[in-house]
């Protein structure tokens, strides 16, 4: 049954008058007719009673006409929604983040976001940033914030904001006048870190270089666990400078200020082909323009 029939079905049984549903449609009668008799043939029944004033539905047409209402109710809202999709801030789409990185990030981005435009859904996935990059490659994300991205010929790169890993100790701790004082204090340990956290294993090895030797590691399975065990004194954190900031804010400091850093770039990723609609641009451009303000905000600076 093709959808237009349907809806010449439905206008005939609305005003229960070929000529009024062909006055209705703005087309002739006998276009009416041969539809409604296509429509006969096909379910070999008979839909419409012809009566002197009009046409009356039969019992199998009643049945049609309430399949038909939904049937064309739906296509009538499938059609709004993509029209919306199109042009209006409607639509769902998946953000990918590392949690450390969204737990700082996400939760002022989101509330904003809500505020201003409640007709986008948005799921969050957490992963480590190289599988939140494979992931916007492989389409499970629409989105992705992460740190030092691989480049890829199908991604968008967008820089949004630079952080730095760091040696920091806890703010109670005996301050370290001198870079002498920082070594012995860095060689006692613990150094605590992430272990799957290349930035962090890196900048382990250039203090090395610079004959900082360490007797005792602690390595943990994620960046929260480094920062509460740092917090609670037990020894010094490898830990992005944001990521001890949020919630703990001058709680963790520099070590020493003299002590190298593994800076990071924080970019925003999504698929080059990605179909762009207004909803799509739009929290495109709040995730932008969001990690741009965090740019220079302060909180590098706080650490000593």
């Amino acid at each position: 049954m093709d959808l237009q029939s349907l809806r010449y079905f439905c206008a005939v049984a609305k005003s229960q008058s070929l000529t009024g549903a062909a006055r209705a449609l703005g087309v002739s009668q006998p276009t009416v007719s041969v539809a409604i008799q296509n429509l006969e043939a096909r379910l070999e029944t008979t839909l419409f009673t012809r009566e002197r004033n009009g046409v009356r539905l039969t019992a199998t047409g009643e049945e049609l006409r309430k399949y038909t209402t939904r049937v064309l109710a739906l296509l009538d809202e499938a059609e709004e929604r993509v029209r919306g999709l199109e042009k209006g801030d409607y639509g769902s789409f998946v953000i990918g983040c590392h949690e450390s990185l969204g737990a700082y990030f996400l939760p002022q981005f989101m509330r904003g976001l809500y505020e201003e435009h409640p007709g986008l859904e948005v799921l969050l996935s957490n992963d480590p940033s190289a599988v939140v990059r494979d992931k916007v490659l492989s389409r499970d994300v629409h989105f992705g914030i992460v740190v030092n991205p691989t480049p890829h010929d199908d991604l968008v790169m967008v820089e949004l904001f630079e952080d730095a890993v760091d040696v920091l100790v806890a703010e109670g701790a005996k301050r370290h006048a001198t870079r002498e004082e920082a070594q012995v204090v860095y060689a006692a340990g613990p150094v605590i870190y992430a272990g799957r956290v290349n930035e962090g294993v890196a900048l382990l090895d250039m203090l090395a270089k610079e004959g900082f030797s360490v007797t005792r590691r602690l390595v943990c399975g994620d960046l929260e666990q480094v920062k509460s065990l740092a917090l609670a004194g037990l020894g010094i954190a490898v830990l992005p400078r944001r990521v001890a900031a949020y919630g703990h804010e001058g709680k963790l400091v520099r070590l020493h200020p003299s002590l190298p850093s593994v800076h990071d770039k924080i970019m925003l990723l999504y698929r080059a082909d990605m179909h762009k609609t207004r909803a799509s641009s739009t929290l495109k451009d709040a995730l932008v323009r969001y990690g741009r303000t965090l740019q220079g905000n302060g909180v590098v600076q706080s650490y000593r």
